[in-house]
Formats: C-alpha cells, structure tokens, sequence
C-alpha cells in the first residue's frame, strides 16, 4: 500500500482508494479496493484515529499493489494505523 496526503480545508477528512493495474482480475482489484477502504475507515476516520484527535484533516489517496491481497488484514491494519499516527504528527 502506498500513500499520500494533502491537508485540506474540507469538513472532515477524505480517503480515495486505486487500485493498481498490475493486479489482472477485476475481481481481485475490487477484493484490494474493499480491504483498502475497510482499513481506511477502521483507522484513519474512525473516532479512534489519531487524525481525528489532533483536528488536522486531510485529502489521503491509498494505491494497492499486488501485495495488498496477499499480506493478513491484521497486518493491513497495523500499517494504516501507523499511517494515521505519522500524519498526526504533520505539522500543516
């Protein structure tokens, strides 16, 4: 999973997920697409997320690759959460 993030002026903060062509089935990009977007709102909108602690919010885009259908959601979780918690310590 690779991302990015652009702090926004929106009301709250905003995910987008792609998918990345190298991945065939579509099928299998729509499986990466919904375990992205899971992870996303679990951790980086849920009440929880270190984003919604510290006030900022931001536009991020997640990209999948190939390996995001083969890696345990656990470990999905794990690294998203650590996304939101670098974030949070962005200053804008």
């Amino acid at each position: 999973m690779v991302g990015f993030a652009v702090a926004s002026q929106a009301a709250g903060s905003r995910i987008g997920v792609t998918v990345s062509r190298k991945i065939r089935s579509a099928v299998e990009r729509n499986r990466a697409r919904r375990r992205l977007r899971e992870v996303a709102r679990l951790h980086m909108l849920g009440p929880g997320s270190p984003l919604s602690q510290v006030g900022i919010r931001y536009d991020v885009v997640l990209i999948a690759r190939p390996a995001a259908l083969e890696v345990s959601f656990a470990d999905l979780k794990a690294e998203a959460s650590l996304a939101a918690l670098r974030l949070s310590r962005i200053k804008p």
